[in-house]
């Protein structure tokens, strides 16, 4: 058309200025601008053929200089275009700029070329450097673009040699971006579209210039900066990648570019397919992957890359000699890197096992080394790694872990060298995080993980095979990786195994000790006690294993061996503890130098044991700041010195093992003097620190509790003995000075209470000690209880008479009652000293009356200052309550174990109120009750102690009372589940109760999980449907549970195998059958739609066995619903796509339905003709059922004769024979096979095995449901509370169903292999695309002569253009748009078929005719089409079916469009997506003509 348009406005006039100066007159509308163009191209094309006239060059100059140029600085003003997509202003602005282009370009050629084209350069390379790298991309520097792809190509390669460098530079800086601004996605693409592959065609020089800006070392590799590099590489892959005889190839060779011989191009690649998160940027990656493999082969000459970093093969090279390995290799590696890109794991999964084959090729046979760079395989590992498909993720992990352990792989050094620069590994790390590790289909509870067992040797291998001057920084990134994130127990645990099994090496200096401390106190606080526990071992073995001795001081590791909880695994004397005495042993003299540690004492002491000395005279010197009234010390320092001086004095014991051993008494006895000394002096010194007091009691303490060995006694262990003897030497002094502490009213703020505990925790550990050597009377601690429990009795008893309390009053009651539970606790678990101690009546007066969970009030409202001053660091007053409260009932646990045995003397025995405190053990239980409700989990032990006396002795008068009891101590054993250390010794006093109950229960009652369904269950066969109150009970039963079905359903669509709603239903279900005898019709048919629809319902297995069951049962009783049935098969197909199955299995027993009917012929008809429409559903599974319920059918047609379906014979009978005697070993035959051998169709008779057996026990194993839900038919005849009728003879089966196993019956829908799969086997197990007509399309010549096709055709035709060149299928695509636009409703124009080659010239000379190039394809900018407006003048570029637009393409695209889908499909065949677009297309096209027309 416009070539009809220019010939006749030359008619006109035969002078081009003349023409020229007319359209140059006037607004510069996109029209005029276009007309402007295509008429400059008419005289370009004359002036070709030597018939222009002589002034038209300088015609062209005018134009150029006095229109053009002036016209395109004016668009520096256009308004700018939305964010996603340009306005139309925006757009008629763009119209312009690229008719101007187009038209200044024509100017150029017409005004003798060079001279005009480099001036217009020049003018043009100053706007675009003045514009400058920014974040967007202005008018002005897309105007300047726009000049210079247009009259680059009229420069010449060596004159403007220097131009076009300079020009190439700038286009190239302005796609890159600056240093800190980062490219912008706009100017990449337009310069990479637009500007530089005409640049290239100027010659080498400019190609050079692009290439070098590239390839320049030392550039910045963002995500951003790669995905913009990747663009312009693969605008420029027809010149970098050159083809054989190509036109290109004359530049390349001038430059002596070949982007295949770059270690730099393949790096950038290899960075866009792996760790690029843009799809884009992957697709372009593939592309020039494909691109260099294809221009490799059919060169034919050998390359190879140039070097990079590091050892091993080169990054790409190319061998005539293996070009068959080599295109294998490479075509498995680029179909796995695009099969990747998808979310169906169906589709994936097939193309893994090619990996193995990639491993194959790319390990030499001969030396076993690379002969492929291990980088290319890690990029697919990282793709899978990352994906969001879970699934996938494992299937990489295993696979990765798998050829890692099965193959011999060339690691070291290569793959090492390659790995640890790159963060894979660190990242990898984070695959232990996830769940899926650690949980397998069919694993056991419990057992390890193999794929984490895999994962966790692969790190130990890798670790060992780095190099040492970088195992230490990795190794420290590793650790503190652990710590950035919340990490759950089992994985820190299989992690803190690895590092242990890495082999020993200096690695990690103090970073790394702090970095695992941190593990330790961070990471793992929250975690369970047990898993916790052995992950800290490990995480001990590896500071032995890894730290440099050299960088790190005792201090250091003194301080770091605290993290490490020593009640969950540094126990001593277990064999971690003696580990590290070894450790210590053998490697203290190489520690560090610390400059706190002084060489106190002998010259022969070791540096551990001067550290350990010094350490204890530190920790005895009390600070000089503290007052008499601040708050206790911290228990971490008596920690940390008791755990220093027991590793010390074993380390000791190690070494005088062979040697005198009076060396470690000495040694400990220079240890402990200064603790010895201080606590020697209590008893006399009353002016002794207070904090200084503190600090020696709790370093005791903790001496004590370290020292004890784990798991085994303590009589000969030296160092126990050794211990207990100093101690008991200053018995007597710590004695009389806690006792004085605890009596002399000394206690009196909120703060003393921990001293107290203090106190009375030293107090037990004496008393122990002494029982241990032998009680005697007259012992110093003898006069200690006698006189404590006196003066608690006594402050107890002290009544205020009327006062109100104070705080010291009430903190002396507190502890008070702390000390006579110590004292009960103390006599009740050591029976030698309930002989002859204490006088047994005041204690126990005093206790009986005592007045259970009695509280203590606050104080008196003068003190609370006071009080509030210390709540800061205190307990609060509510913690004093409850622990004053455990101590009552400590008390009271104490007088109950010595009055009272744990089970009753005699059946029917209860416990008589002998216990003054309860004149009734049902109000102390009740009072037990109100204390648990009271106290905090980890004080309720003594209460359980007393509930295990009471509960059994009240069983049989309050069982109600008892079952709250028991109900509330379950909670509370429930709630301490994650605390271990106070856990068992609650559960232990929960379980000796269960014990009771549990006798009580079963062996009194006989009660069992399936007790109380056994009874309703013959409860309901005892009822009688003649009797009109059961009759009544027994319909509004079943109504109910229909009710509670639906409900069921409602509340969950869709639900699991075993949930509790496939439980509910089951049992809904088999209620209902056993209902079914007593049900009439006329109830029948109030419930029989409740019926069907539930049959609608997608159900678990069972569940429909049940509903097709009573189905048949109904319809066997009562013929007359048999129309009802019928009407279930006319429902719409969207209800019966998931349910229609369930009525074809009931057709299956259409012999048991009509067993009672005489006259069957017109219920087989009906059945016969419903069926039948089944028989050709498309789906597969439909099919199959169809197909038993017309075999069924069909045979008892042939046995009754029915003449009028003798002419369905021939049908049916060969519908039949060939599915049963289909060819092949195939999907189809098996599920045929196996749907035939089912129990439900072969064994299962639904009147002969209607009884309980196979509705409780038989059906429920077959179909796969839980054994809890299996009733054995023994059990109901077993439990006699309730009898069966006499003559109920229903209840066991009399067919062989009891007999039967579980089946594997699955739906499958296989189709069958494609005839091309004889020729490829090796392609059989990935999906693709089946091309039946591939060899049947005649092979088109469609070279095109773009300006007079139009004319030729003679018609007018749409402003749309649709480029199918890259389809392999053009008819197939013209038919079915055809048939889905319809020829009467929408006129398109052709369809327009450029061969690939010439793809680019035709976009870019059509976006200077004005259309807007639009493309479907999935980027991260692409506008949804229902919110896309068209222009009039569209060209849409169709891709190819399996790679859709090629990379080199989509940056000559105006518009992205995508069309919005649901689901995991990515994408639609090529066909549908361009239909779907035309029809947008046309849809607004029309509307606009009828608002215009209106």
């Amino acid at each position: 058309m416009e070539w009809v348009l220019a010939e006749a406005l030359l008619s006109q006039s035969r002078d081009p200025r003349a023409l020229l100066g007319a359209l140059c007159r006037g607004e510069a509308s996109a029209e005029r601008v276009e007309t402007l163009r295509f008429l400059l191209q008419r005289l370009e094309d004359e002036e070709a053929r030597g018939g222009g006239a002589g002034a038209l060059p300088e015609a062209a100059r005018e134009v150029a200089a006095g229109y053009l140029v002036p016209l395109l600085r004016g668009l520096r003003g256009c308004p700018a275009g939305g964010a996603d997509e340009p306005g139309p202003a925006a757009r008629q602005c763009r119209r312009v700029l690229r008719a101007a282009g187009a038209a200044l370009r024509s100017c150029a050629r017409l005004a003798g070329g060079p001279p005009l084209a480099a001036a217009l350069a020049e003018e043009a390379l100053c706007d675009l450097l003045n514009a400058g790298p920014a974040p967007g991309l202005d008018w002005a520097a897309e105007a300047a673009v726009e000049v210079l792809a247009a009259v680059g190509p009229c420069l010449r390669p060596r004159e403007d040699a220097a131009l076009l460098e300079r020009v190439a530079r700038a286009a190239l800086a302005l796609a890159l971006g600056g240093d800190k601004a980062g490219p912008s996605p706009d100017a990449a693409a337009l310069v990479a579209g637009r500007l530089l592959p005409a640049l290239a065609r100027g010659g080498g020089a400019a190609l050079r210039a692009v290439w070098d800006g590239l390839v320049a070392p030392g550039e910045p590799e963002g995500p951003g900066r790669v995905g913009s590099q990747l663009l312009i590489l693969s605008a420029l892959a027809e010149k970098l990648l050159p083809e054989p005889g190509a036109d290109c190839v004359p530049a390349a060779r001038e430059a002596g570019l070949d982007a295949r011989r770059c270690w730099r191009f393949w790096s950038t690649l290899q960075a866009g397919l792996a760790w690029s998160e843009d799809a884009l940027t992957r697709k372009r990656a593939r592309y020039l992957l494909q691109r260099a493999v294809e221009v490799s082969a059919e060169l034919g000459t050998d390359c190879a890359c140039a070097p990079g970093h590091g050892p091993g093969p080169s990054l790409f090279w190319w061998s005539e000699k293996k070009k068959d390995e080599l295109l294998k290799f490479w075509e498995n590696y680029i179909l796995i890197m695009e099969t990747l890109e998808g979310n169906q794991i169906h589709v994936i999964k097939p193309v893994l096992p090619k990996l193995n084959s990639l491993f194959d090729y790319a390990v030499s046979e001969e030396n076993g080394c690379w002969l492929f760079h291990p980088s290319w395989h890690l990029c697919i590992y990282k793709r899978m790694f990352e994906s969001e498909n879970k699934i996938l993720t494992k299937e990489g992990v295993t696979h990765f872990l798998e050829l890692y352990e099965t193959r011999i792989l060339p690691f070291s050094p290569e793959i090492s060298e390659v790995m640890a620069p790159s963060p894979f590994p660190l990242d990898f790390i984070y695959l232990f995080s996830s769940p899926f590790v650690y949980r397998s289909p069919g694993q056991l509870i419990g057992s390890v993980s193999p794929l984490g067992l895999k994962l966790q040797k692969f790190l130990v291998t890798y670790i060992s095979f780095l190099p040492e001057e970088i195992k230490s920084s990795f190794l420290l990134k590793f650790i503190q990786k652990m710590t950035s994130r919340h990490w759950c127990a089992v994985p820190i645990l299989f992690l803190s195994k690895a590092l242990a099994n890495v082999p020993r090496c200096k690695a990690l200096g103090i970073e790394g000790l702090l970095a695992l401390r941190d593990v330790l106190q961070c990471t793992m606080i929250t975690h369970q006690i047990l898993l916790r526990g052995a992950a800290q071992c490990y995480l001990l073995q590896t500071a032995m294993n890894l730290v440099d001795l050299e960088k790190v001081s005792l201090s250091d590791i003194s301080t770091f061996l605290m993290s490490v909880r020593q009640e969950e695994s540094l126990g001593r004397g277990t064999s971690l503890w003696m580990q590290l005495c070894d450790w210590l042993r053998i490697n203290e003299s190489y520690f560090r130098q610390s400059s706190t540690c002084s060489s106190i004492g002998l010259h022969e002491t070791s540096s551990l044991n001067a550290y350990v000395r010094n350490l204890v005279q530190e920790y005895i010197r009390s600070p000089a700041w503290e007052g008499e009234n601040s708050c206790m010390p911290d228990w971490f320092e008596a920690k940390h010195v008791a755990l220093m001086v027991l590793l010390a004095i074993d380390v000791e014991r190690m070494k005088s093992q062979y040697s005198e051993k009076r060396r470690t008494q000495n040694v400990l006895r220079i240890f402990l003097d200064p603790l010895l000394d201080a606590l020697v002096k209590f008893g006399t010194n009353a002016y002794m620190p207070l904090v200084k007091t503190d600090r020696c009691l709790q370093l005791l303490l903790k001496l004590l509790h370290t020292c004890l060995l784990k798991g085994s006694g303590t009589r000969d262990d030296e160092v126990v003995t050794l211990l207990q003897n100093f101690i008991m030497s200053t018995t007597e002094s710590i004695s009389e000075f806690i006792l004085r502490r605890l009596t002399m009213n000394e206690l009196s703020t909120v703060s003393d209470l921990d001293r107290c505990h203090l106190y009375l925790m030293v107090l037990t550990e004496l008393i122990n000690l002494h029982l241990n050597v032998g009680w005697k009377r007259g012992n110093p601690i003898w006069r200690v209880i006698s006189s404590l429990k006196n003066a608690s009795i006594r402050h107890l008893q002290e009544v205020d008479h009327g006062q109100e309390p104070t705080l010291g009053r009430q903190i002396q009651r507190s502890v008070s009652m702390a000390a006579l539970a110590m004292v009960c606790e103390v006599i009740s678990q050591k029976p030698e000293l309930q002989l002859d101690s204490l006088d047994a009546g005041p204690p126990e007066t005093f206790i009986s009356s005592l007045q259970l969970n009695q509280t203590l009030q606050k104080p008196h409202t003068e003190e609370e200052s006071s009080f509030f001053e210390e709540s800061s660091s205190s307990r609060g007053w509510g913690r004093i309550v409850a622990r004053y409260i455990h101590d009552q009932w400590v008390c009271l646990s104490f007088l109950l174990r010595k009055r009272h045995t744990l089970t009753p003397a005699s059946e029917g025995e209860t416990l008589e109120p002998t216990v003054p405190a309860a004149p009734l053990a049902v109000r102390t239980l009740q009072s037990a009750l109100e204390a648990l409700t009271v106290l905090p989990s980890e004080q309720v032990l003594p209460v359980f102690h007393c509930m295990n006396i009471l509960v059994p002795k009240l069983l049989s008068t309050s069982e109600s009372l008892c079952i709250e009891s028991f109900d509330m101590a379950w909670k509370i054993i429930a709630s301490l589940s994650n605390t271990q250390l106070i856990f068992w010794s609650n559960f232990k006093a929960f379980v000796q109760c269960i014990n009771i109950i549990y006798h009580f229960i079963y062996f009194s009652t006989k009660r069992e999980d399936h007790y109380v369904r056994i009874c309703a269950v013959k409860f309901l066969c005892l009822l009688d449907g003649s009797n009109m109150s059961h009759k009544l009970f027994m319909e509004d039963l079943a109504i109910k549970l229909l009710d509670k079905d639906e409900l069921v359903s409602r509340s969950r669509a869709r639900y699991c195998v075993n949930s509790e709603q496939h439980r509910v239903k089951n049992r809904i279900w088999q209620t209902l059958l056993v209902l079914f005898p007593g049900f009439d019709q006329n109830f029948l048919n109030k419930i029989i739609d409740k019926i069907f629809q539930a049959g609608f319902i997608n159900n678990q297995a069972s569940i429909k066995y049940f509903i097709e069951w009573i189905i048949i049962l109904i319809l066997h009783k009562f013929p007359q619903f048999l129309p009802k049935f019928w009407n279930c098969f006319s429902y719409g197909e969207e209800n019966l796509k998931t349910s229609i199955c369930t009525f074809l299995s009931v057709l299956s027993h259409l012999d048991i339905i009509t067993e009672n009917i005489l006259e069957k012929k017109l219920i087989l008809k009906q059945a016969l003709t419903i069926v039948l429409q089944w028989c050709f559903n498309h789906n597969f599974s439909i099919r199959l059922y169809a197909l038993v319920a017309l075999k069924k059918i069909w045979s008892m047609c042939k046995g009754l004769h029915i003449e009028e379906l003798e002419a369905l014979t021939s049908v049916i009978e060969s519908s039949l024979s060939q599915v049963e005697n289909m060819h092949g070993a195939g999907g189809a035959k098996k599920n045929w096979q196996r749907i035939q051998e089912h129990f439900f169709f072969t064994a299962f008779h639904p009147l002969k095995d209607y009884c309980l057996e196979t509705i409780f026990s038989i059906l429920p194993r077959l179909s796969g449901l839980i054994e809890d839900e299996w009733i054995a038919i023994g059990k109901f005849t077993r439990f006699t509370d309730i009898p069966l009728d006499a003559g109920f003879q229903w209840h066991l089966s009399t067919t062989q169903l009891c007999e039967l196993k579980a089946g594997d019956w699955s739906q499958q829908d296989v189709g069958s292999n494609s005839g091309e799969a004889d020729n490829q086997s090796e392609w059989t197990d990935v999906q693709k695309k089946i091309i039946p007509w591939k060899n049947h399309v005649p092979d088109f010549d469609l070279e095109l002569i773009f300006q007079d096709r139009a004319a030729k055709l003679g018609k007018s035709v749409s402003r749309l253009i649709v480029v199918a060149s890259l389809i392999d299928k053009p008819t197939n695509l013209g038919g079915r748009m055809t048939v889905f636009l319809g020829s009467t409703q929408c006129h398109l124009g052709p369809l327009v078929h450029v061969k690939p080659p010439q793809l680019i010239d035709y976009l870019q000379q059509k976006k200077a005719e004005g259309y807007t190039i639009v493309g479907v394809e999935q980027t991260a900018k692409s506008l949804d089409l229902t919110r896309y407006c068209f222009p009039e003048k569209s060209l849409l570029l169709l891709g190819n079916e399996r790679e859709g637009i090629p990379a080199n393409l989509i940056q000559q695209l105006d518009v992205c469009v995508e069309i919005p889908q649901q689901g995991i499909i990515r994408s639609l065949n090529v066909h549908v997506s361009g239909a779907l677009l035309i029809w947008e297309y046309t849809r607004q096209q029309l509307l606009k003509q009828g608002g215009s027309t209106a």
